[in-house]
């Protein structure tokens, strides 16, 4: 596919980074010469010095035949803008950045495609969304549902309280059991689970299981002792912070630290009276402990600074608090960061490119998320009649090593996959992929 970039941001540099590793013919869009020439000399795309508004510089670009256009410039108006002009020249899919969330409105939805934009995407409401969910149930790293909940995917930390230690797998796995591990996050590795394995302690499990066993699995994970979280403390008050804040269930208290004045003005008209926002340093434990971090059950770091998020998140973990989470934007601390244990990561430059990577397949995914930790992606496929998966059970499809096929939802019922179950057109199919691209598992599904 050719794919334009526009804008070699945080996001747009990811992107291309991410895309380019994958053989896809990218040309990434920028003002900034000296930061085009960075990536350029260091990956396998072209740049174009130029303006995303210039029609010259679109043409320059080779936008008139380009598969996918993408805007995601720091500025929403110039994402927009760019796309119009994008699909005008002959681009056949685009998509803009933008942050405001009154667009995603699905009544929307319409409008803008008629007008050339195919997809909205706002990585701080998708990073707000996943934050919610995450402390929500404070004993869950993460959390994914398919179909409002017919199939739900979640990452449990497995300590030596959990029931399910040094077992293998097949004598866990009955007709009966209400769910199927997917995939084991072991160390630095990322593995798809046979009969004969056991859970570790210290393992990050993946469970497919539909909601009303989610007691269950908390039984068996043994975190029957984790606190619902009722107060929330957020340490800096950035965009995410006032989206989650804003997401968060009515039953939550939650008060924001940040260090600058006038943002905290801004933050009093931005929220209603339940968010309190308070003037200070969140590394102040002086302060957090003035403030009730002792009785808090999540403390959520969103400052500009991955070091400062992570020691803040370590540092909350030794005053009691249960659930953590950090905004971790640089890639190379994700590893060390899930290492100490701090809980749940969100990179939002990941999230954004999930829902991005959707766009460039040739099968119907309505669905894709990427795993921050476990670099792996899970994806929602939606079966074609005739298509190779239907031919005959799952087993013998020859599926490529590292991938998993979790569940499927059939007439709107959940259900789990297992090595005898024969897909059907229609079915909507949960595939966990690790070690490989999407593009390689779409085949099946065509």
């Amino acid at each position: 596919m050719k794919i334009i970039i526009a804008g070699a941001g945080e996001v747009g540099t990811h992107l291309a980074k991410m895309l380019s590793g994958e053989k896809q013919d990218i040309i990434l869009m920028d003002t900034d010469e000296e930061r085009l020439h960075q990536l350029e000399d260091n990956f396998d795309l072209m740049t174009v010095n130029a303006s995303s508004l210039s029609i010259n510089g679109l043409k320059e670009a080779e936008v008139p035949g380009a598969d996918l256009f993408i805007g995601v410039t720091p500025d929403e108006s110039r994402n927009m803008t760019s796309c119009l002009l994008a699909h005008s020249l002959g681009a056949k899919k685009t998509v803009a950045r933008i942050d405001n969330a009154e667009y995603l409105q699905p009544k929307h939805q319409e409008f803008f495609a008629n007008i050339g934009i195919n997809s909205l995407i706002y990585p701080e409401m998708l990073a707000a969304r996943e934050i919610v969910d995450a402390i929500k149930m404070s004993w869950i790293r993460q959390w994914w549902e398919v179909d409002g909940g017919e199939l739900v995917l979640i990452a449990v930390k497995l300590r030596r309280t959990a029931h399910i230690l040094d077992i293998p797998l097949h004598q866990l796995d009955t007709r009966s059991t209400p769910y199927l591990v997917v995939a084991v996050k072991r160390g630095l590795h990322t593995i798809i689970p046979r009969g004969d394995d056991c859970l570790q302690e210290l393992d990050l499990v993946y469970f497919m299981t539909m909601k009303k066993y989610i007691p269950y699995i908390r039984q068996i994970a043994g975190k029957d002792d984790y606190a619902d979280v009722r107060n929330v403390i957020i340490m800096g008050g950035s965009r995410i912070a006032v989206r989650t804040a804003q997401l968060a269930p009515e039953y939550m208290k939650i008060k924001i630290i940040e260090k600058d004045i006038d943002r905290c003005h801004r933050l009093t008209e931005l929220l209603d009276d339940r968010v309190m926002i308070i003037n200070g340093d969140g590394r102040d434990m002086d302060l957090l402990v003035e403030e009730g971090i002792e009785n808090t059950e999540a403390f959520i770091a969103l400052t500009g600074s991955a070091e400062t998020n992570i020691l803040a998140c370590l540092a909350a973990k030794r005053t009691g608090v249960s659930k953590t989470v950090a905004e971790v934007e640089n890639m190379a601390y994700i590893g060390m960061a899930e290492s100490m244990d701090i809980g749940t990561i969100i990179n939002k430059k990941m999230i954004a490119a999930s829902h991005i990577y959707q766009m460039m397949l040739d099968a119907d995914v309505t669905n894709v998320k990427c795993l921050t930790v476990a670099n792996a992606d899970v994806a929602e496929f939606i079966v074609k009649e005739g298509s190779k998966i239907t031919k005959q059970p799952v087993k013998d499809c020859g599926l490529p090593k590292g991938i998993n096929i979790g569940g499927v939802i059939r007439h709107g019922t959940g259900a789990l996959v297992t090595g005898n179950t024969q897909l059907q057109a229609g079915d909507h199919v949960v595939v966990f992929c690790t070690g490989m691209t999407m593009q390689k598992i779409e085949k099946f599904f065509i």
